[in-house]
Parts: C-alpha cells; structure tokens; sequence
C-alpha cells in the first residue's frame, strides 16, 4: 500500500512539474542532478541538520551554472556577494536574488522529499 501511495505521489508530482516555466524546469534538472551526486548514506543532504553556509554553496553553484547556459558561455561567471557603490549601481542584482531564491526553494523542496523518501525506506531495514 505505501509503494503505491509513493508511486501516486511521484506521478502527481511530475505532473506538477510538467507546469514549470522553461527557467524553473532548468532549475529542477540541475537541481535534481545535484541531489543525485549527494545521494549516499553519510551525505550532507541526511544530516539531521544541514549546513546552512553549504545549501547557500550549492545554491551559489546552481546559479553560476544557470546563468552560464543563459549567457551560451563555457566560462564560470562569478556573482558578487556584496554590491558597492550604493543603491542602483548593482545593475540588475534584485533579479540575481529572485533567481537564488528560487533556486533555494526548488534545491530545498527536492531535499525535503529525498530525505523524508531516505527516512521512509530506513524503516524498512
């Protein structure tokens, strides 16, 4: 009964997921693809409570490869953590941070699924 529950819930989800923008659907491939790499008893992404300065790295990574597919650019774009000058000279910072926003709330959705699947199956063993 819960493997088919699970399997509804998988479905249901790609579903919802079918309804992406073409940005936010980039984001969940790279993102799925990083929590792929992190997939592994003693992982990070199993801690009982995760680095915040990690899931911020990761985030940070996402978007440099984002931003690296949108610009067609093989190098790696470095984002300033800090803007200087004052208000307005960051040209278009306020979109960088909607862009890293979302890219925490996908990266931690899919985190929260993975571990609560990883908790689930624990039981079973």
């Amino acid at each position: 009964y819960l493997f088919d529950q699970e399997k509804e819930q998988d479905r249901d989800l790609q579903v919802m997921k079918s309804f992406y923008s073409e940005t936010a659907a980039q984001i969940q491939e790279l993102v799925e693809q990083e929590c792929d790499r992190m997939e592994y008893d003693g992982s990070m992404m199993f801690d009982e409570y995760p680095d915040k300065f990690m899931m911020e790295h990761l985030c940070r990574k996402i978007e440099q490869e984002v931003l690296k597919e949108e610009e067609g650019n093989t190098s790696v774009l470095i984002i300033e953590e800090t803007c200087q000058g004052g208000q307005g000279s960051c040209g278009n910072r306020r979109e960088e941070e909607g862009l890293r926003d979302l890219i925490g709330v996908i990266l931690f959705n899919e985190m929260f699924r993975r571990r609560s699947r990883h908790r689930r199956q624990k039981r079973f063993y």
